[in-house]
């Protein structure tokens, strides 16, 4: 991947007003590519049941989802995503979306995203597709 792409994503993603709120943080980066992670914080992040709200789960996903359609070095927009939860995370357990390429074409991409707890337990499965616009990334840092 491109060193100056991949420093301009992490910098646009410290900078993602949304992803901090929910404290979400960029583990890794690559081609096709995005693990990201956050704290399950029931107080903020609870359902009228007292379980976790899929908004919040869907939030982490979506900035894998995000951050991966961005690898190419233009502009990627979501497209269509399906979400499957499979299990509710224990309270103040740590969540990762692991976004990964499946298939990529001129105009669009297909990526594979797995939400699991800190114990490897699957929390949520996502199929993606995004459309990718063929304009510069303009925060590239220069």
């Amino acid at each position: 991947m491109d060193a100056l792409l991949r420093e301009s994503l992490i910098i646009a993603v410290q900078r993602e007003q949304f992803s901090n709120l929910l404290k979400i943080k960029l583990l890794d980066l690559d081609t096709g590519y995005a693990l990201v992670e956050m704290a399950y914080e029931p107080a903020a992040m609870n359902n009228i049941y007292e379980r976790a709200h899929g908004g919040a789960i869907f939030s982490l996903i979506d900035e894998a989802f995000q951050v991966a359609g961005q690898t190419y070095g233009s502009i990627a927009v979501a497209l269509n995503v399906n979400v499957t939860y499979i299990a509710s995370p224990e309270p103040g357990s740590i969540l990762r979306a692991e976004a990964t390429a499946v298939s990529t074409t001129k105009r669009t991409g297909t990526f594979q995203i797995r939400v699991t707890d800190e114990s490897g337990r699957l929390i949520a499965l996502c199929q993606a597709l995004g459309f990718r616009t063929g304009k510069p990334i303009p925060f590239l840092q220069a």
